[in-house]
């Protein structure tokens, strides 16, 4: 989630005026919103979501409260491999976020049969990382999305069109997994050499090496 602030500033003398902040963390947000108000001189302090819902200080420490024990700050690297000689593809995600106030790096792969390109295998290895996102908790947040596909990025983006049939049916299967876990996402393309994690585990997976493991950072 991500927060901005509104805010009435006023001078001893009585001038005022009114100040629109960038985009917080809700931790951020929270310290400048009890400092403000302890200041005396900020008698309005109005903290709006990327939705425009208002938050209160209340409601802003449940959320942190909760958040010590949900893992959140999701960050998802996805990646997927076709072998056209076998018909095989590799899926490869890696996710960082945190819980309990402590880091962790969750690597996995699978592979795959009856795909029929790369572009498709690209998209199967987003919905694997995502329903993964159901098995470690994750819900109600923001989560963002790296992947050095520029097709999958920017047709999940809404900014490309999406023609063939079989990458429709991954693209649906991912949006239907979003609405139920109720996080949004924000897609990012990124380049090979920032991918190569993921990338490495889907070339893994062809060759039938199976990795699963989270760790703490």
């Amino acid at each position: 989630m991500k927060l901005r602030m509104k805010m009435t500033y006023r001078t001893p003398k009585g001038t005022e005026a009114e100040f629109l902040s960038d985009y917080l963390p809700p931790g951020a947000a929270l310290l400048l919103m009890e400092d403000m108000q302890q200041s005396g001189r900020i008698p309005k302090v109005e903290v709006l979501d990327q939705y425009e819902t208002e938050w209160t200080i209340k409601e802003l420490k449940k959320y942190m409260k909760e958040l010590e024990t949900e893992p959140h700050h999701v960050r998802i690297y996805a990646d997927g491999g076709f072998d056209k000689g076998t018909g095989r593809a590799g899926l490869g995600c890696v996710i960082y976020y945190e819980q309990n106030q402590k880091e962790f790096r969750l690597r996995r792969n699978q592979m795959m049969e009856q795909l029929i390109s790369n572009n498709e295998a690209e998209y199967a290895a987003l919905h694997f990382a995502v329903q993964i996102l159901s098995e470690i908790g994750v819900k109600d947040q923001e989560i963002e999305v790296y992947m050095d596909s520029r097709i999958v990025v920017n047709q999940m983006a809404g900014e490309w069109p999406m023609y063939e049939k079989e990458l429709k049916y991954w693209a649906d299967k991912v949006d239907e997994d979003v609405k139920g876990l109720g996080v949004t996402v924000q897609y990012a393309h990124i380049d090979r050499k920032q991918n190569k994690e993921a990338d490495q585990l889907a070339s893994q997976a062809l060759h039938d090496i199976q990795i699963d493991s989270t760790i703490q950072k």
